[in-house]
């Protein structure tokens, strides 16, 4: 009887650990969608840019572009979403070129030419690095530096401007956490109890005391138009909305010039 109990808690342990492993691995691979091949450069637009290396403060090495604006008065960084990497990103590279802003584009840790594995706290560490070699190389005034994030860099620009608190912030396409997300993809796992990866916008932002424009598009097809205005909602004073039209991956793109009005205004009310 004994030895049928063990093996009945033995078996019954190694289910769960299997379970939970799989869900780990299940976790990771609906969050991130990382590419290695950068097949292109802002050169192929006709903007020039360097190359930049640089590291985290747990020494990852982290690959991104900065593109310089001749008689540019401020400097966008740039947290792209979660999928492909930097060179995915030249439309809205050169939409920030053309409003007079430098950018800084960076890949995180494990997407295109940086080193090492994505997860939350690293992708957290990566804007961090990306901030301060802003400040170290290029000796920027933090108050001229503007915070951008898209969909899940969105996530990583609010914590970043949460702990900084300078200069401007800008999220765009972003949820206000990876549970609520979870919840909605996912309605029958039990998401709040499991995940592992927070990813918690809808707390962070409310630490965040600089201005900020929150965009979301009413048309997203992904992360639903309520997380914008929840976000918004959570926020602080002073704060922007503004609400699109178009898809996840293209509202900016089908916005056109009213998108790029939108945040030439905001930054020029700082």
């Amino acid at each position: 009887m004994e030895v049928k109990i063990i093996k009945y808690v033995v078996g019954t342990l190694i289910v769960v650990c299997c379970l939970y492993l799989y869900f780990r691995y299940f976790e990771w691979k609906n969050i991130y969608y990382p590419t290695r091949e950068i097949s292109t450069t802002p050169e192929s637009i006709g903007l020039k840019f360097e190359d930049i290396f640089f590291e985290t403060d747990d020494n990852v090495k982290l690959n991104g572009w900065y593109v310089p604006c001749e008689k540019a008065t401020s400097t966008l960084l740039f947290c792209h979403g979660n999928a492909g990497n930097i060179s995915d990103r030249l439309d809205s590279i050169d939409i920030f070129h053309s409003l007079g802003l430098n950018v800084f584009i960076f890949d995180y840790r494990g997407y295109g030419k940086s080193k090492g594995f994505p997860t939350e706290r690293g992708t957290y560490l990566d804007a961090m690095a990306a901030y301060s070699w802003l400040i170290s190389e290029k000796k920027l005034d933090e108050d001229k530096i503007i915070i951008f994030g898209r969909s899940l860099g969105g996530s990583i620009a609010i914590d970043l401007a949460a702990k900084i608190n300078k200069g401007l912030l800008i999220s765009e396409s972003t949820f206000t956490s990876i549970v609520d997300i979870g919840k909605e993809f996912y309605p029958f796992l039990p998401i709040k109890y499991c995940a592992s990866i927070k990813y918690d916008s809808i707390q962070k932002i409310k630490n965040v005391r600089i201005p900020k424009l929150i965009i979301h598009s009413e048309d997203d097809e992904i992360i639903h138009f309520r997380h914008g205005e929840k976000l918004f909602k959570a926020s602080l004073s002073p704060k922007q909305f503004y609400k699109m039209h178009g898809g996840h991956n293209d509202g900016f793109i089908v916005m056109g010039k009213e998108y790029g009005d939108t945040i030439k205004n905001f930054i020029k009310r700082k």
